[in-house]
């Protein structure tokens, strides 16, 4: 089973259209998809993904929260986008990014980057307003040569216009994805940059909080961080997923299918709905 349980489309900060990333992940031989947009699920809510492909697609989420004062996405999978009680944690995710867009918009005026919301607020389209757009306006309007720039000069973390957000703690968006009937995965775990300590702090809280999986592989990763995962996920008695954490085309390290299988011995989270 080739699945990827970990995508974005342009319903959050993803550059394609969600039946694009489909039809993308069809292409690479995925035969297991969810698009799992940042606070959102609008991408479900496009017709256009009905019986297009000959993949199963998974609903899915990647929401924001906070543990230990740390930022920390959350996937839930095989949710039900419709249920009430998620998307009231959703709502409350869109207020909490329109504010952090506002205050994230003031710092870069500040700077001299002049209609930075109403030019991040075009790219984003519909999509929630997140870094990534004010990124790519500030290298569409020249003020910066690329959006890794961007980040580092002034939107990445500890940056001048990085606005801390009061996300909810990290058991409250489980108990959003458990009620909506799906499975807490914790994303990414390397990404953070833990020390093996805190990492285990971080996972043994995860567990205890009702999140049943961890992302053991994310992207193209060294075998040494999937071998580490796969015993934390051991350790702690959770299931496995897997996904690219795909944006954009052109991004090697992330592209839809195109990464190291689970090692031997861990339980795949969609053998255990």
């Amino acid at each position: 089973m080739l699945a990827d349980l970990h995508t974005h489309s342009r319903a959050s900060d993803g550059a394609l259209p969600p039946d694009e990333v489909l039809a993308l992940a069809d292409s690479a031989g995925v035969e297991l998809l969810s698009i799992t947009d940042h606070d959102t699920v609008a991408a479900y809510r496009d017709k256009k993904l009905q019986g297009n492909s000959r993949l199963t697609l998974i609903p899915g989420i990647e929401l924001s929260s906070v543990w230990n004062n740390n930022g920390i996405h959350v996937v839930g999978l095989n949710i039900a986008p419709d249920d009430p009680t998620l998307l009231a944690g959703v709502e409350s995710q869109l207020r909490s990014r329109s504010n952090r867009a506002e205050m994230i918009a003031t710092r870069l005026e500040k700077l001299g980057f002049c209609g930075a919301l109403k030019g991040a607020r075009e790219f984003a389209g519909e999509a929630p307003l997140g870094r990534p757009h004010f990124a790519a306006w500030l290298v569409e309007s020249g003020h910066i040569s690329d959006e890794k720039t961007a980040f580092k000069k002034h939107l990445g973390q500890g940056k001048s216009c990085d606005i801390r957000t009061e996300w909810p703690a990290m058991k409250a968006v489980i108990e959003w994805i458990v009620a909506a009937g799906g499975v807490a995965v914790l994303a990414h775990p390397a990404k953070y940059k833990f020390t093996n300590r805190k990492l285990e702090a971080l996972v043994s809280a995860f567990a205890a909080d009702g999140g049943r999986g961890i992302e053991v592989v994310c992207g193209k990763q060294p075998e040494r961080t999937t071998q580490q995962l796969a015993r934390l996920a051991a350790r702690h008695r959770l299931l496995a997923s897997c996904g690219s954490d795909f944006h954009r085309p052109g991004q090697h390290w992330a592209e839809p299918g195109n990464f190291p299988a689970l090692p031997a011995g861990c339980k795949p989270v969609w053998e255990h709905w």
